[in-house]
C-alpha cells in the first residue's frame, strides 16, 4: 500500500473523525482482544450499502451510515471507507461483487457507490479483491445459495461467542469477506470445512498476491 505519507490520505482520516465526531474505529482495533491478529497483514472486508456499509478490519467490525443523499452521500461513504483502510494500514480490500439478480434500481445505485469507492481506493494505493456473492455465501455456510439471513444464522451457530443476537447482516458479510482472504493465505484464526474452503477457488486473488509481493514484510506468506 502506498500513500500513507500523502497529505490527502491523512485528510480522509480527519474527514471521518470530523463527520462522526468520534475517533476513528480502525485506529483502536489492535486493542480489541484475542480475536485480532496482531502480527499479520491487515485486510479490510467491505460489504457496500447506501444505508449501512459493513466493514471488517482485523476481525473487528463496524458500519458506515450516512444521512446525506445523492453525490454527497457517495462521497461521504467513500471518504470514510478510504479513511478506515488508511487508519488501519490495511494492505488490501476484499469487497463483495455485484449480484446480477438484484432489482434494477438497487443494482444501479450500488453500482454507482461501488464505482466511486473502488476508484478512491485505487487512488489511495489499495489492491481490491472482488468476491462473487455466491462464493461469500458458500464460504460462510457451505451453500452458495444461502441468503444474508442464512449466513448470519450459520455463523451464529458456528461461532456463538462471536456473533451475538442483533449483529447486522452487513457487518457479518464484511467479516466473512475478510476471513476469506486470511483463509486463502492459510492464516485464518478459525477452522473452516472442506466445502467452505472450496469457495475460495472461484475468486481471483491476484490483487491480494500483488499487494503482498509489494510489501517485503508479508511476501513470505506467498511461499
Amino acid at each position: 500500500m502506498t500513500g500513507l505519507a500523502d497529505t490527502r490520505n491523512w485528510r480522509l482520516i480527519w474527514v471521518y473523525q470530523s463527520i462522526t465526531g468520534t475517533s476513528h474505529p480502525a485506529t483502536n482495533l489492535v486493542a480489541m482482544g484475542s480475536l485480532a491478529k496482531m502480527d499479520y497483514p491487515k485486510m479490510m472486508g467491505l460489504d457496500l450499502s447506501l444505508t449501512s456499509t459493513g466493514v471488517s478490519i482485523n476481525g473487528q467490525t463496524f458500519s458506515i451510515k450516512s444521512k446525506l443523499r445523492g453525490v454527497e452521500r457517495l462521497a461521504e461513504i467513500s471518504d470514510r471507507i478510504v479513511g478506515s483502510a488508511l487508519a488501519a494500514q490495511s494492505i488490501a480490500v476484499v469487497v463483495e461483487g455485484y449480484s446480477f439478480g438484484s432489482r434494477f434500481s438497487r443494482a444501479h445505485s450500488l453500482g454507482e457507490l461501488g464505482g466511486v469507492v473502488k476508484v478512491a481506493l485505487h487512488k489511495a494505493g489499495f489492491e481490491i479483491v472482488e468476491v462473487p456473492p455466491k462464493c461469500r455465501a458458500k464460504f460462510a455456510t457451505g451453500n452458495g445459495n444461502s441468503n444474508k439471513a442464512d449466513v448470519l444464522a450459520s455463523l451464529q451457530k458456528q461461532f456463538p461467542m462471536r456473533f451475538i443476537e442483533g449483529y447486522s447482516h452487513d457487518e457479518c458479510d464484511a467479516w466473512v469477506l475478510e476471513q476469506m482472504a486470511y483463509a486463502k493465505l492459510n492464516e485464518s484464526w478459525y477452522s473452516w470445512s472442506k466445502d467452505q474452503l472450496a469457495a475460495l477457488q472461484k475468486v481471483d486473488w491476484e490483487p491480494l498476491f500483488k499487494a503482498l509481493r509489494r510489501n517485503t514484510r508479508w511476501s513470505e506468506l506467498l511461499r
